[in-house]
């Protein structure tokens, strides 16, 4: 499986991006695509993530209200719609995929097995 991230740039604190990310491989047999991100000095952490087979989505809290998590059609492709960006969102976003990620194993990084190549994606205040 091959992931292919982008969409990420420099913005304005309040301002707004679109990440995506495109799967390409053997993806026939996908469960959970979503979006995780790193930070200078910091452990990556889980952003979003999205449930193919039943559509479950998980954010962090310091997401929710602001990220939108979606899929398209074909099913090879998973966006995150980020508004109101604050500078703590400044970050390398990475996209990852998992073949058996339950909508209970969302948050966990750990069930992902695929990861793309990151996007840096800077808010500046």
């Amino acid at each position: 499986v091959q992931l292919q991230a982008s969409g990420g740039g420099l913005v304005q604190a309040g301002g707004s991006l679109r990440l995506s990310c495109v799967a390409s491989g053997r993806t026939s047999s996908r469960y959970a695509m979503g979006w995780f991100r790193q930070a200078p000095g910091k452990e990556r952490e889980t952003v979003s993530t999205i449930n193919w087979r039943d559509g479950s989505i998980f954010y962090t809290d310091s997401v929710k209200g602001r990220f939108t998590i979606s899929r398209d059609n074909s099913w090879s492709t998973v966006y995150l719609q980020m508004n109101s960006l604050k500078s703590e969102d400044t970050a390398v976003y990475y996209c990852g995929f998992g073949r058996r990620v339950t909508s209970g194993e969302l948050r966990s990084q750990s069930y992902f097995d695929y990861w793309g190549q990151g996007t840096q994606v800077t808010v500046s205040s």
